[in-house]
């Protein structure tokens, strides 16, 4: 039977699982990410949603209400901390505690035919996964719309993303609880201290790709596609390799591929790996898509975070701004 309405459309992906693999052997490791997403999968019917199928370290679901929708990622992403939490006792497998969780979710007009859903609304919560950080749940303005006062203010814009496969780009929102739960700011304890007024803007420069973005502009996707706020044309970088935006008074950059990113502040400094982790971006540096800066073959992309009251007047044509 056929049946179309209006649902609100949730991915969920299990991230870390490979590191399982590689400590516990196939049988095994099958074993506890299976059992892993399944007590994920709990929050749908504890939330009144539907859950449609599992996909191997993943999940999707339909709600009718989007407040159930976001209650059921916020019980998914406690769920899965109590199983991080399990992996640092000991005798634990070390693989647990890597486990990551992004949960995407849409709002539309969804064809649900023999037990699968179909839309432009599945669609685009799929591919907003690509976009999430570790333990991120990102939501579309149309979700948004759908939650109470109280739920919105949980939520901070990342303004408009290009998705992939979809012409018009789509207003997306991070919730805030969740997000950078990689404590970036241990990153910042590389290069300089981080200055006492907030930054006005942040410059890259990769080749001859030399680009000032101001706060307005955010959030900035650095990827391979050419839909990429910054282009970058290298095999080695992912469509949407990672993302800069701004929230409390700085900018924190978050890895979104499967290469990784690597952050270098200053000469002779640690590099920082982010594997769908966060960090905040202070003072100067390189950053490394796909291969750490001290690689020579990884494109790296230098940054500087602008005070623009301390700046020096370009001359016209030297840089191009965001905006």
């Amino acid at each position: 039977m056929t049946q179309i309405s209006e649902r609100i459309v949730l991915f969920a992906d299990l991230r870390g699982s490979t590191a399982l693999f590689e400590t516990l052997g196939n049988a095994e490791a099958t074993s506890v990410v299976t059992h892993a997403v399944n007590l994920v999968g709990r929050a749908v019917g504890d939330c009144s949603g539907k859950l449609i199928k599992t996909l191997g370290d993943g999940l999707m679901a339909v709600f009718s209400d989007a407040s159930d929708g976001i209650k059921a990622a916020m019980q998914m992403h406690d769920a899965l901390q109590r199983i991080v939490s399990r992996g640092q006792q000991h005798g634990a497998s070390a693989g647990l505690r890597g486990l990551k969780l992004q949960v995407a979710l849409a709002r539309g007009e969804v064809v649900e035919m023999n037990g699968d859903c179909f839309g432009d609304a599945v669609n685009v919560a799929a591919r907003l996964l690509d976009h999430a950080g570790d333990n991120e749940t990102l939501i579309t303005k149309e979700v948004l719309q759908g939650l109470p006062v109280t739920q919105r203010l949980r939520f901070r814009s990342l303004d408009l993303i290009a998705i992939r496969g979809r012409a018009e780009p789509v207003h997306v929102y991070v919730l805030d609880n969740y997000a950078h739960s990689s404590e970036p700011a241990a990153a910042t304890q590389f290069g300089d201290p981080m200055p006492t007024v907030d930054p006005d803007g942040i410059r890259l420069v990769w080749l001859d790709l030399d680009r000032i973005f101001d706060i307005g502009s955010m959030p900035v996707i650095l990827g391979r596609s050419t839909q990429a706020t910054y282009c970058i044309t290298d095999v080695r970088v992912s469509r949407s390799h990672a993302r800069i935006d701004w929230h409390g008074g700085s900018f924190s950059l978050t890895d979104l591929s499967y290469n990784g990113t690597f952050v270098r502040f200053g000469r002779g400094s640690e590099v920082v790996s982010l594997r769908r982790g966060s960090c905040t971006l202070h003072g100067s540096g390189v950053i490394g898509l796909g291969g750490a800066p001290t690689d020579l073959s990884a494109p790296t992309v230098r940054f500087e975070v602008l005070h623009f009251a301390d700046t020096e007047p370009r001359t016209a044509g030297h840089s191009q701004h965001g905006r």
